[in-house]
């Protein structure tokens, strides 16, 4: 857990430095951090994840890198969905529902075609359908 906090929280600060903007594994992707509320802790939690711009906010992913179990991010945003996001330079205070059927699909495939690691981590997740997260502007 302590090496996934501090290579959180590396790219945390080179978001901040960089105006969102990181290298290494994401390089060249859209990357946010996402502020929620830990569900057992109450406590605020921060994860940098991959977005992509969709129709009134952003959508985020669930992958867990191909994990076959959901992110501890989306349990707190499904227990908590007021949220915070920053994109770029930007932070907004959101509103986080997840994603269902045609809406889910449509965000999934274009995410898929868009960063195609998104699908290697589709098929690491075995049986579990991952998760899509839209957040919006509140």
């Amino acid at each position: 857990m302590d090496d996934v906090n501090e290579w959180n929280r590396q790219i945390i600060e080179e978001f901040r430095a960089n105006e969102g903007k990181v290298g290494g594994p994401f390089e060249g992707m859209p990357l946010s951090i996402l502020h929620s509320t830990g569900r057992k802790s109450g406590q605020e939690r921060l994860n940098p994840l991959a977005y992509q711009s969709v129709e009134g906010g952003w959508a985020i992913f669930g992958s867990k890198a191909g994990a076959t179990s959901h992110p501890d991010w989306y349990y707190n945003v499904t227990a908590d969905a007021d949220v915070t996001i920053e994109v770029g330079t930007d932070t907004v205070e959101a509103r986080a529902r997840v994603a269902e059927g045609d809406e889910r699909t449509r965000i999934w495939e274009t995410q898929k075609a868009n960063v195609p690691t998104f699908a290697e981590y589709e098929q690491r997740a075995g049986d579990r359908e991952i998760p899509v997260v839209v957040l919006e502007p509140r």
